[in-house]
């Protein structure tokens, strides 16, 4: 009897031991820091929160702006992310540990709208580990701040060259760094100062002129740093802005 009392205050000992861990590894991926608008998360479970500014992000969650929203994410990694309105961004997978370089794997669905990113310590230490995925093509970085907009029937407020609403598809700009663009139909590295379009899933990425490229851009306000760190949106020249 002594034995069996020993044996189960050792299991429970063990568990006391366990659930710090458990805890921690169900931890948040990523902070709201800036918001203009409604913010939602569904939740893995199937929950939906309302979010607000410093609201954590998990793993599992889908975001979805509303219109006029404008939502910007700091992730564990560093990096950032800003969503325009009527997007819904799904956070798939998000593996990181800074002691752990080997363990990086982090992957973010874009189903709607558009967003601008920049990368984090994942993407510069194990590019490879860092990639962005939509029903077009899966976007690969390269040490990275681009931009990105799916066109659905519903890019009719987007500004073009031509002043006509942009052609469905994938549109994509860099502004700093590179892009590898994939899908079944082939692959396309987009650099610095280039744009690239994706027709569909059977349409091999490609680079297009300045006058047919759509540059995803930001309010200064959701796009600029209040602290040290890089801006996340469109800036003088091309840039992104540095404070």
């Amino acid at each position: 009897m002594h034995i069996r009392v020993s044996n189960l205050s050792a299991l429970f000992f063990a568990a006391a031991v366990l659930l710090p861990c458990t805890s921690e590894a169900a931890g948040p991926v990523g902070q709201v820091t800036h918001l203009s608008g409604t913010l939602t998360a569904k939740r893995a479970d199937g929950s939906t929160k309302l979010f607000s500014t410093k609201s954590e992000v998990q793993e599992g969650d889908t975001l979805s702006t509303e219109q006029e929203t404008y939502a910007r994410i700091k992730f564990a990694d560093g990096a950032e992310v800003v969503l325009r309105p009527g997007s819904q961004l799904k956070v798939a997978n998000y593996a990181f540990d800074e002691a752990k370089p080997q363990s990086d794997n982090i992957v973010l669905n874009m189903l709607k709208g558009g967003f601008r990113a920049v990368t984090g310590l994942v993407g510069k230490r194990n590019r490879d580990a860092v990639n962005y995925a939509t029903t077009t093509a899966t976007i690969g970085i390269r040490g990275t701040h681009f931009g990105a907009l799916i066109c659905q029937n519903d890019c009719g407020n987007v500004p073009t060259a031509t002043g006509k609403p942009p052609e469905n598809g994938l549109h994509l700009d860099v502004a700093d760094g590179a892009i590898v663009v994939r899908n079944a139909a082939g692959q396309q590295e987009i650099n610095t100062g280039q744009f690239g379009f994706v027709r569909n899933a059977n349409t091999p990425p490609a680079i297009v002129s300045p006058q047919q490229g759509i540059q995803v851009t930001m309010p200064t306000s959701i796009s600029q740093n209040n602290a040290s760190g890089r801006g996340v949106g469109k800036a003088k020249e091309g840039e992104c802005a540095v404070q």
